[in-house]
């Protein structure tokens, strides 16, 4: 058969688990064409043989797993070059991961879990730039985690968990989702870097040693779901920091040496479901609201000197520990306390007064003299650095102006400014409301605002512009419908797998919860579609245009301040229904626009499609055909993408996450706004979703 391309014999009862079961493999080298091969879930036994490095070199996904395979895995195997997914998890192989296996530069899916695999992790895993999911627990693994793995960039899951490894490297790539290091001989303090991957949904460090405090920079993980960091030797208390995790659904702290009161903070983590602070020196008063309230969620056993709480804990009454007449002594020393601290800090603040009476001018020159680059930057600035806003620097065009690149003479710096079209009715309210909003704002998903120009041109007219850091990627639309697009010869394929959809649309719903939830005052986006959403070069999603926000104020309901012009509430297709009866924008408004935005992503189907007519819309294409028919809805690449993955289970579960997407897109775009589902519940169910992708070894 030189012409098969695809041979897939999984789940069947073959083989009869001894030697020589896989020797047909070398039969299939002269199968040129072949790029698909799955043998899993059989009782193929015995050695790999050494022609599976023969295999045709387009081969690109090989799976071997669950089988009673033995032996070492031949040197040969980075032969296959054009590899993306290997698996051969669950077997009996043994031996060092052979250096070559470095070889396999196109990798995005490694699994070898679960074998009696030893030695070092190679240090050639650096070599593999695309490399998604790393998964090499169970089995004996000794020495460090390879610092060089930091290189690997496209990083998304890595679980090391149940090996032998120690020693204090610990991976922080940016890109990474999930990190299961549990059951190590892991030590020394948890490094501040750990804060970076602000992406981070799953830490799980049980079962090892480390110590030390806890580093206040975990609080920055905020989209944390998961943290499971039991049977350590942490100290101290659990840091101010950790109350910025709203999203956690499980913190598990059991078994360590920390101390101090349990933070009341955790009372409002409306997600938490399971605390274990079990087994640790806390002591005080133990919180009654929130989670606390739930005694099959609270786990606070070992921590003799709690007290209060609700009565399913009996633990005892708090009371004073101090008599009367200590209760004197302490007023007394409280007293003292308060008087002499007063006297200090009156003394503190004269000696303060004094020197800054005798630096004020020159502080003030200071001051000046390292003022905020970006507020300089002067119409005549920003002509140089777009080529005189040149044909070659626009990357954009919208309702109420321009967006060229451009890139700073002076110290080289990428940026994106966007030009004001003055003619254009409506421009300059969108300016105002504009820098309105984005002066109040500041968030990893929201694209971040550089400064304003506000000046004259060349020509003696008004200009104004936003400069915006510059997204590499460009807008999720050019990634949704790159046949619509410019040709761009030089770029990548403009292809999002699953995990990137569901990433974005992610990044999405924590922009929305802050604007909606999260701000002084609620911030409704009024325009939420593909091309206001924005990719770095990780890849994740920066929500951007704020021309047409809106500002609710605390006082009412629907309430706006004059800084978008009256009558525009969006684009058709993404606008919510009841803004065309003349309804006040509301929260409601941009979660229905993120809804069709959501079911977009992952059919490939624009709301303002040909095939959307008279009463078919993008909502009811998609609640029609759920169930039974999501893959006909789905997008060609993201059912390609399904299909390749080994093992039936992988695919019944990218249906079944995929049903899940949709039912949360369709919940956002109902037509009544107030049967729309949450922002911040979207949130929770697309991190779920996520969760069990990676827990089925579903990624890329």
């Amino acid at each position: 058969m030189r012409n098969l391309e695809r041979l897939d014999i999984h789940f069947n009862h073959l083989g009869s688990g001894g030697f020589g079961d896989l020797s047909f493999l070398c039969s299939l080298t002269n199968s040129t064409s072949l790029t698909y091969l799955d043998v899993e879930e059989n009782k193929l036994g015995g050695p790999l043989p050494e022609c599976i490095g023969n295999l045709p070199i387009p081969i690109k996904s090989l799976g071997l797993g669950r089988n009673p395979l033995t032996g070492e895995i031949p040197r040969a195997i980075g032969n296959l070059v054009n590899l993306e997914v290997l698996f051969m998890a669950e077997s009996i192989l043994s031996g060092a991961i052979p250096f070559e296996v470095g070889n396999l530069q196109n990798i995005a899916y490694l699994v070898v879990s679960d074998n009696n695999l030893s030695g070092v992790i190679p240090s050639s895993l650096w070599k593999m730039k695309k490399l998604l999911i790393l998964d090499l627990s169970g089995n004996q693994f000794r020495g460090h985690i390879p610092s060089h793995l930091d290189e690997c960039q496209s990083l998304t899951m890595l679980d090391l968990s149940n090996n032998n490894l120690n020693g204090l490297v610990f991976p922080t790539v940016k890109t990474l989702l999930y990190i299961n290091l549990s059951h190590n001989h892991m030590s020394g303090a948890l490094p501040t870097e750990v804060g970076q991957m602000d992406h981070l949904d799953t830490l799980d460090i049980s079962g090892n040693m480390f110590g030390d405090e806890i580093p206040s920079t975990l609080g920055d993980c905020n989209a944390l779901v998961v943290l499971i960091m039991k049977d350590n030797h942490f100290q101290g208390s659990i840091p101010q920091s950790i109350s910025s995790l709203r999203s956690i659904e499980k913190l598990d702290l059991s078994n360590n040496n920390l101390s101090g009161e349990i933070p009341k903070f955790l009372e409002t983590f409306h997600f938490l479901e399971i605390l274990n602070l079990s087994c640790n020196n806390f002591e005080g008063m133990l919180p009654i609201e929130g989670v606390f309230k739930n005694a099959s969620a609270i786990f606070i056993a070992g921590n003799i000197k709690l007290c209060g709480g609700i009565l399913e804990f009996r633990l005892p009454r708090c009371i004073s520990r101090h008599s009367k007449s200590k209760g004197v002594v302490h007023k007394l020393k409280l007293l003292l306390s308060i008087t002499f601290g007063l006297l200090g800090v009156v003394l503190v603040l004269v000696f303060v007064y004094v020197c800054w009476q005798k630096k004020k001018k020159p502080k003030e020159s200071t001051s000046n003299s390292i003022a905020d680059t970006w507020q300089k930057l002067s119409y005549g600035t920003l002509l140089k650095a777009t080529d005189g806003f040149s044909s070659t620097s626009l990357i954009g065009v919208g309702s109420f102006g321009s967006v060229y690149r451009g890139i700073l003479q002076e110290n080289g710096t990428n940026i994106a400014v966007k030009v004001l079209n003055l003619m254009r009715h409506g421009a300059l309210n969108s300016f105002n409301a504009e820098c309105e909003a984005l002066k109040r704002i500041k968030h990893r998903n929201i694209l971040k605002v550089l400064t304003v120009c506000s000046s004259i041109n060349y020509d003696g007219n008004d200009f104004k512009a936003l400069v915006y850091e510059f997204m590499v990627n460009g807008s999720l639309k050019e990634w949704l419908h790159p046949s619509l697009m410019p040709a761009d010869v030089d770029g990548p394929s403009k292809n999002l797998s699953l995990i990137h959809r569901i990433k974005i649309s992610i990044d999405i719903a924590f922009a929305l919860d802050y604007l909606h939830n999260q701000c002084d005052n609620t911030i409704v986006h009024c325009d939420l579609k593909p091309s206001n959403v924005l990719l770095d070069g990780e890849m994740v999603g920066h929500v951007s245009d704020f021309g047409l926000a809106k500002i609710i104020l605390e006082s009412t309901s629907y309430t706006n301040t004059n800084i978008s012009s009256t009558g525009l509430r969006g684009t058709i297709g993404y606008t919510a229904p009841e803004y065309g009866m003349g309804s006040m924008v509301s929260t409601e408004g941009d979660v229905y626009s993120y809804g069709i935005l959501l079911l977009e992503m992952f059919t490939g189907l624009s709301p303002t499609a040909g095939i959307f007519k008279e009463n078919l819309n993008l909502h009811n294409f998609v609640e029609e055909a759920l169930p039974e028919r999501v893959l006909e809805i789905t997008d060609p690449i993201l059912v390609q993408e399904g299909e390749s993955y080994p093992g039936h289970s992988r695919k019944r579960t990218v249906v079944d996450c995929l049903v899940m997407v949709y039912g949360i897109g369709v919940a956002c775009s109902v037509g009544v706004p107030g049967e729309r589902m949450s922002i911040v519940d979207v949130a929770a169910k697309l991190r779920s979703v996520m969760g069990r992708l990676y827990t089925a070894g579903v990624g890329g």
